[in-house]
């Protein structure tokens, strides 16, 4: 049995052979073919952060292979309320054939993951969002931008910058990370990523200057200033965070015919204009869809490696 709560713990292979599954069961879904892969099997669903794209793709693609999801809320269960995460997990885990978990801290999917007898997925933590990343390499790949591809995220040094590090550091393309002084990435979490670089051989940088990291990529990325949680520092990141904004200006550093991606949701005027999101818009929401077809593919993928 495998559990999804970062690519570390992923080959390349097994990350690419994901994205196949997804984009398979994309191309059977826009020809109006369900295979019900999951038939009569229960996704539940944890939520401690809210969200509208994984409530969503995970909801519907559970429905669309045949299974059912539940949607749990702090307020459903008694998770966080005086039941020690071990003890929710064997519960939960005795009753439903997979679970996904949107939380705070990483060391709870990993406590959770510890104790369940299921697949757990990790649908973000504070420290990562992989699932994210699944649909945003898929979108590459159908865009015909994944290979030799040269990677600028500019902006916080997040979740999603060390998912695009795990990334990066297992397919084997170039990665340029740019954060303002005081918002790098976590120290650890590169030194990881680095090691495992040097097997791929992969080119992982970072720097305070987004121009640099931004100049000759042929994809540029980017994630909202002020992540859930992180409200009351609103107003001293955008501070922070002046000249992190993707423009028009900074894409024409990049390749001609570089491509934007966005995780969404994305807020314009301050991490990426209104005209660079309005001109990718296509390769941007085909992203977003894209969480439903590759989220779809890691499910089948874990069902398939636990009946192995």
């Amino acid at each position: 049995m495998r559990h999804f709560l970062t690519l570390k713990d992923f080959t390349k292979e097994e990350i690419l052979e994901i994205i196949d599954i997804g984009l398979a069961i994309k191309k059977d879904l826009k020809a109006g073919i369900y295979k019900r892969e999951l038939s009569n099997q229960t996704l539940a669903m944890i939520f401690e952060k809210s969200s509208t794209r994984t409530r969503v793709s995970f909801e519907t693609g559970m429905f669309q292979l045949g299974g059912h999801a539940l949607f749990l809320s702090n307020r459903d269960i008694h998770l966080g309320r005086g039941e020690p995460v071990k003890d929710t997990a064997r519960v939960i885990s005795s009753m439903c054939d997979m679970v996904m978990i949107r939380t705070f801290e990483h060391s709870m999917v990993e406590e959770f993951s510890s104790f369940s007898k299921v697949p757990v997925i990790n649908g973000l933590t504070d420290s990562f969002h992989p699932v994210q990343l699944l649909a945003d390499y898929m979108t590459m790949v159908e865009y015909g931008v994944s290979e030799n591809a040269v990677v600028a995220y500019v902006g916080d040094g997040n979740n999603m910058t060390h998912s695009w590090m795990m990334l990066a550091a297992k397919i084997g393309f170039d990665l340029r990370i740019a954060t303002p002084k005081g918002y790098e990435v976590d120290g650890t979490i590169l030194e990881e990523a680095l090691k495992i670089a040097k097997i791929s051989g992969a080119a992982i940088t970072v720097t305070n200057d987004p121009k640099e990291a931004v100049k000759g990529a042929s994809i540029v990325t980017t994630d909202t200033w002020a992540s859930m949680g992180q409200e009351e520092e609103k107003e001293e990141r955008v501070k922070a965070f002046k000249g992190f904004m993707v423009d028009d200006l900074m894409m024409c550093l990049a390749q001609k015919g570089a491509k934007f991606l966005h995780c969404l949701p994305a807020y314009r005027g301050q991490e990426v204009s209104e005209s660079v999101l309005e001109g990718h818009a296509d390769i941007v929401f085909d992203e977003a869809e894209n969480r439903l077809h590759a989220q779809k593919g890691l499910m089948v993928w874990l069902d398939k490696q636990r009946g192995e």
